[in-house]
């Protein structure tokens, strides 16, 4: 049965399980969201931003920003109805500016680089007033470019994921970072692609539609969940697929077939 006010991909997030213990779902979890070129994944990110400041009043977003500038998200969430300054105003948002980032080229100090930025994210989780440091969420908007700023090396950068996700496992944050899948080479992609994917807890893939474009149907996506029950230790993968329409306030969620 679904439950009032949420849709198919708040579902598949794992937001209609009622646990009175663990009220945000993504706790100790990594979202990894993949798309490409032609379709892009960057509304699960807005998303889940919104359900992050929604789902609980003393919760938290850290967001490393290398795609887009503040006032790009600003307008984006206040159509669906967020608003980040107000948010930001209350100390709930921490928006760090990586749109000129850098880092040292190979073979000198690196502490100017990713590390600095991982010191970054350390001192706005410090800056955190405690109540609202139970639910924090840190969302990278964009790894390819993430990679570019560290002057391609991969191993860089999944060192530094490697960091962000130690940090949020260990502490019940949520991690959730977009990746475009359809920008590396056959060869790249097992190498680096496939490390994320493994650490990811969910992931969510999107897509055009195999069909090609259609009017009232902008892509598809796949989320695939790895729930494990601790207690009994037991591991399952849950695999959802549905359709997609991005309107001007809101996104449309759909099962295949069901619209005309």
């Amino acid at each position: 049965m679904e439950h009032q006010g949420l849709n198919l991909m708040d579902q598949a997030l794992g937001f209609h399980s009622n646990v009175t213990q663990q009220p945000w779902p993504l706790c100790g979890r990594f979202v990894l969201v993949e798309d490409c070129v032609d379709t892009s994944g960057a509304f699960v990110l807005h998303h889940i931003l919104k359900r992050s400041f929604t789902s609980r009043p003393s919760s938290a977003v850290i967001f490393l920003a290398f795609a887009h500038p503040i006032n790009h998200y600003d307008r984006v969430l206040r159509k669906l109805g967020c608003n980040l300054s107000s948010q930001r105003d209350n100390g709930r948002f921490f928006f760090l500016d990586m749109l000129m980032l850098q880092c040292p080229v190979e073979g000198k100090p690196k502490h100017d680089g990713l590390a600095t930025v991982f010191e970054k994210i350390e001192r706005a989780i410090s800056e955190l007033h405690p109540e609202n440091k139970k639910f924090v969420t840190v969302v990278i908007d964009d790894i390819s470019c993430l990679e570019v700023a560290a002057n391609g090396s991969s191993n860089d950068v999944l060192d530094f994921l490697h960091y962000c996700y130690t940090l949020t496992s260990e502490n019940g944050y949520a991690l959730v970072a977009l990746n475009h899948q359809d920008i590396y080479s056959d060869g790249e992609r097992p190498a680096f692609m496939l490390e994320i994917e493994y650490l990811a807890d969910i992931l969510v893939k999107v897509d055009p539609l195999a069909t090609g474009l259609a009017k009232d149907v902008h892509g598809q996506v796949m989320v695939l969940n790895k729930e494990t029950q601790k207690q009994q230790g037991i591991s399952s993968i849950k695999v959802q697929n549905f359709h997609f329409k991005i309107k001007e306030n809101n996104i449309e969620y759909f099962y295949a077939g069901t619209r005309t």
